[in-house]
């Protein structure tokens, strides 16, 4: 399976990215996408996530309000929409492939991934 995230850049406070991530390959189950980033000198945090086959989404407290989680099956894409950015949300944005949910239906844990994008950087100036 390979990730590959797009879409972010230089805005400032209060504009808007639309972030993408193409998933490639092939797998037999894909349970859900998650959106996670990643500061400097900080662990690597939720921001969002959806089932692939119900469409249920998650969002961190942070991102609740603002930024928006939708995938397009036909064209194996998953979005994060990201409005009135705040320079707190300044990190290195991730996508992250979880396979099934043989073990747990958790799809806000980081190390509940199988696969990770390459990242992308979010810049919000303020």
């Amino acid at each position: 399976v390979q990730l590959q995230a797009s879409g972010g850049g230089l805005v400032h406070t209060g504009g808007s990215l639309r972030l993408s991530c193409e998933t490639s390959g092939r797998f037999y189950s894909r349970f859900a996408l998650g959106w996670f980033r990643q500061a400097p000198g900080k662990e690597r945090e939720f921001v969002a996530a959806i089932k692939w086959s119900l469409g249920t989404t998650r969002y961190a407290d942070s991102a609740k309000g603002r930024f928006i989680i939708s995938r397009d099956e036909a064209s194996n894409m998953v979005y994060l929409q990201m409005n009135n950015l705040k320079p707190e949300d300044t990190a290195v944005y991730y996508c992250g492939f979880k396979s099934n949910s043989y073990y747990s239906d958790n799809i806000i844990g980081a190390t509940e991934y199988d696969y990770w994008g390459q990242g992308t950087q979010v810049t919000v100036s303020s």
